[in-house]
C-alpha cells in the first residue's frame, strides 16, 4: 500500500493550486471578464506565469534542499506575496466602483475612503511594530505586514456588500460579490496563520495544509462564480425618496463648488447709518407735528 508523506501531500495541494490558478485565469479571458475587472485579471495573469515557476522550486527545494532553490523558493514566494498585496488594493477598488456603479456619488466618495483608509493602515501596520530582522530576513515582516493592512481593507468590502446587498440591489451571484467572497477568505485565512503559526510552533506544519485547503476553496469559488452566466445590469430604478439616493445625490455635491453666486456685502458702519436714518425720522415726525400744532 502506497503511503503518502506529508510533504508529498503539501507537493500535491501546491500543484492543484496551480491547476486551479491556471483554469481560473483560462475562463476569466474566455468569457471576457477581464475587460470588466482588468486589475483583477492582471492578477490572475501573475498567478498563473509564476505559479508553475513557483512549484518547481518548492519541489526541488523539498527534495535536494540545496542553497540554489531554497533561496530562489524563498526569494520568489515572497516577491510575489508583496505583489499580490499591491494587486489586492487595487481589485478592492475595482470591485467596490462596480458594486456600486449605480450610485456614482457614493462610489467617488467610497474610493477617497479605501485610500485614506489603506494610507492610514499602512502606517499603523509599520508604526506599531518593531522590526526583530535585519537583512534578507526583513522582507516576511514588511512582506506580512502590506498583506495584513489590505486583508483589512478585504474583510471590510465584504463586510460592506453583505449588508449593503439590499439597498444596492446586489445579487448573491454577482460576480463582484464572488471576488470579494474569496478574497475574504483568503484575508481570513492569512490572519488565523499568522496567529496561530507565530502562537504555536507545533501547529505550523498542520496548518500548512488548512492553509492549502482554504487556498483552494477560495479558488473553488472563484471558478463557480465565473462560469455562471453574468447578468446585463439593467437601471436600477429606486424611489426619489429612499436614504441612498439622498446619500448619493450628497456624496455626488461633495467636493463640487457649483455655478458661483455672488451675494452682496453690506457696507462699513451700517450700523451707524441705520440709526442715523431712525434719528432723521423721529426729527422729521417731531417737526410736522410742531407744524400741525401751530
Amino acid at each position: 500500500m502506497l503511503s503518502l508523506s506529508p510533504d508529498m501531500v503539501l507537493v500535491a495541494l501546491v500543484g492543484v493550486e496551480t491547476l486551479l490558478t491556471i483554469t481560473l485565469g483560462y475562463l476569466f479571458w474566455k468569457r471576457q471578464l477581464h475587460r470588466t475587472f482588468r486589475m483583477m485579471g492582471r492578477y490572475l495573469a501573475l498567478q498563473a506565469c509564476t505559479a508553475p515557476i513557483f512549484l518547481l522550486f518548492f519541489e526541488e527545494c523539498e527534495r535536494t534542499h540545496a542553497m540554489f532553490w531554497c533561496a530562489g523558493y524563498f526569494l520568489l514566494s515572497w516577491a510575489i506575496y508583496v505583489a499580490n498585496a499591491i494587486f489586492l488594493y487595487f481589485i478592492c477598488i475595482e470591485v467596490f466602483r462596480h458594486a456600486l456603479a449605480a450610485f456614482p456619488g457614493l462610489s467617488r466618495l467610497g474610493i477617497v475612503i479605501f485610500r485614506w483608509a489603506a494610507v492610514v493602515s499602512v502606517l499603523v501596520a509599520f508604526s506599531t511594530g518593531s522590526f526583530a530582522h535585519a537583512g534578507i530576513r526583513i522582507i516576511p515582516e514588511i512582506a506580512s505586514r502590506l498583506m495584513h493592512s489590505v486583508s483589512v481593507l478585504e474583510l471590510c468590502l465584504l463586510a460592506f456588500l453583505c449588508l449593503s446587498m439590499n439597498a444596492l440591489q446586489l445579487s448573491v451571484r454577482d460576480l463582484s460579490f464572488g471576488l470579494s467572497l474569496g478574497f475574504g477568505l483568503l484575508s481570513a485565512n492569512d490572519f488565523i496563520a499568522s496567529t496561530f503559526v507565530s502562537r504555536y510552533s507545533s501547529l505550523a506544519s498542520a496548518w500548512q495544509f488548512v492553509f492549502e485547503v482554504i487556498n483552494l476553496l477560495a479558488f473553488g469559488v472563484w471558478i463557480i462564480y465565473s462560469l455562471q452566466p453574468q447578468k446585463k445590469r439593467m437601471p436600477m430604478m429606486i424611489p426619489a425618496d429612499s436614504t441612498i439616493y439622498r446619500w448619493n445625490e450628497i456624496a455626488s455635491a461633495l467636493g463640487h463648488t457649483g455655478t458661483k453666486v455672488a451675494v452682496p456685502q453690506p457696507a462699513d458702519g451700517f450700523f451707524l447709518s441705520d440709526v442715523e436714518n431712525v434719528v432723521e425720522k423721529v426729527l422729521a415726525r417731531n417737526m410736522q407735528k410742531r407744524e400741525s400744532e401751530s
